[in-house]
């Protein structure tokens, strides 16, 4: 097991009064898993990636990745623990404009202290491994969306993460370029990579093996099923 949410509660202060956010949350993550949680907009699904993310911490209960108890963190531990640990894909692709495809992959890396030539390396590969190995050196107004989604990706996994956690991943994306991003999401769950996808889209969690429900901050399943072929 690489991840454990133990009855977490998330709540948050709204002027007198209390917002319950996420309620008994449970959640338990083996090595491998291909897993999505889907809810509609104010069910929690936000609250609950930040908190799995390691950029929040719950109200109560125990969240443990690796056998770290995250609520005993420290905030440089736990930006440590999100650079070592986690590799983030969001709707937006948060690329940096003026960087190219490899620079904005490589930057993970520049953050751990990684050499410039092990870098640029690693980067390349990555890139490689979703289909931009002639793309490294385009900025992101000189790809498409859906290649600057892969650029993104290849930034998640060029550290080699424990888990990848995809919030909304095709959100920004035409349905082409949506089951691109999935293509490369199976490839890499087949490779050994944990992903946690946060979606609203039934088609696209469609994807995952095991499929999660939030609504009004709570947490229902797993319906375990085959991914698509």
């Amino acid at each position: 097991m690489i991840l454990e949410l133990e009855h977490i509660y998330k709540d948050y202060p709204q002027g007198k009064l209390t917002v319950h956010v996420l309620k008994d949350i449970n959640l338990s993550v083996e090595k491998g898993d291909y897993i999505a949680i889907m809810g509609p907009s104010g069910s929690g699904k936000t609250t609950l990636m930040n908190l799995i993310g390691c950029l929040d911490v719950p109200t109560s209960g125990t969240y443990l990745l690796e056998g770290k108890d995250i609520a005993k963190q420290t905030d440089n531990q736990m930006a440590e623990i999100r650079n070592r640990y986690i590799g983030f894909v969001f709707q937006q692709f948060n690329l940096l404009p003026r960087l190219s495809a490899q620079d904005n992959v490589a930057l993970p890396l520049l953050y751990g202290g990684v050499g410039k030539k092990e870098r640029r390396e690693r980067a390349s590969q990555a890139l490689a491994k979703v289909g931009l190995a002639e793309r490294e050196t385009f900025r992101s107004n000189q790809l498409s969306g859906g290649q600057c989604q892969r650029v993104a990706i290849a930034r998640a996994i060029v550290g080699n993460p424990v888990i990848l956690l995809a919030d909304e991943p095709t959100g920004a994306l035409d349905t082409k370029s949506g089951e691109q991003v999935m293509d490369i999401f199976r490839q890499l769950n087949d490779e050994g990579v944990t992903i946690i996808m946060i979606t609203h889209e039934p088609d696209i969690a469609m994807h995952a093996k095991k499929l999660y429900h939030i609504r009004d901050g709570i947490l229902t399943g797993p319906e375990q099923r085959e991914a698509d072929d």
